[in-house]
């Protein structure tokens, strides 16, 4: 049997492949250095008393509290609800930001009546609504997860609805030529255009919603980082307050990770099709 030849690559694209996987490692190499020379100075400066952990505390008191919360099992039960609560609000939020774009796209009177109002809610500090949320859907996890979706919903709105009108005008009327409906032309043309704006919202949306659980937090909860957060900065202490921080760090760069992963799912479909 004959073997595969392999291809035989020019130096020049040899050369092209080798500098991208140098440039690669070295992107790798000063993320991973900068992260850790940026823990050592901080806890040499603490180990050291130039400053004092009393107030920011150290690597390794932090470490020690996360490992303390663990044990007791404090961790995984706060860490859980925080969680669900962010991917629920998340989760709706994204849903019916698109849904309303969709439905603003359809109906031009309908979106032009309701735009300023949008606006309007955008620019809307929403924690000011926290005591009326609370009155309205009770404290605890109902009020967070309104929190969350309140943050977020607006903001998927008004991007989705912006990519759904970038649409190039010239692609809808070449469709309506063919005898295409409104909803052929959404779903044949605008909603797989507006893709790539999708994914961008997500990656909004995975901060957003961590801030909106937070938030929610802060004004009423028994349990959730937010809560430790909360109750670690009423006792003075700051170990925890850190610790908790770095977990929602942890969580916040999981759910981002997972959106990116997305995104490279479906540029890679993209350039198969």
């Amino acid at each position: 049997m004959k073997k595969n030849k392999q291809p035989n690559f020019s130096k020049a694209h040899r050369d092209y492949v080798k500098k991208l996987k140098k440039d690669k490692f070295f992107i790798i190499f000063f993320r991973i250095f900068i992260l850790v020379a940026f823990l050592g100075l901080w806890e040499l400066l603490t180990y050291f008393k130039v400053v004092d952990p009393f107030f920011i505390s150290s690597p390794s008191r932090i470490v020690l509290q996360i490992v303390e919360l663990c044990k007791n099992g404090t961790l995984l039960t706060h860490t859980w609800v925080t969680l669900y609560e962010t991917l629920i609000g998340f989760t709706i939020a994204t849903v019916i930001g698109y849904v309303v774009a969709i439905a603003l796209w359809c109906n031009e009177k309908l979106r032009k009546i309701l735009e300023p109002y949008i606006v309007v809610l955008n620019s809307l500090p929403k924690i000011a609504l926290g005591p009326i949320i609370i009155l309205w859907v009770g404290a605890g996890t109902s009020a967070i997860v309104v929190m969350c979706v309140l943050i977020c919903v607006i903001i998927t709105t008004m991007s989705m609805m912006s990519a759904f009108l970038s649409v190039e005008e010239g692609k809808i009327l070449l469709l309506k030529s063919m005898h295409a409906n409104k909803f052929q032309i959404l779903f044949k043309l605008v909603l797989p255009n507006s893709m790539p704006e999708f994914i961008s919202v997500l990656k909004i949306n995975v901060g957003m919603s961590w801030v909106g659980s937070i938030m929610g937090e802060y004004l009423t909860s028994k349990a959730g980082l937010g809560y430790l957060i909360v109750y670690g900065g009423q006792i003075f202490r700051i170990d925890l307050v850190m610790a908790s921080t770095i977990i929602l760090c942890i969580l916040a760069f999981g759910m981002y990770y997972i959106v990116s992963l997305l995104e490279k799912k479906f540029s890679s479909f993209r350039g198969k099709s």
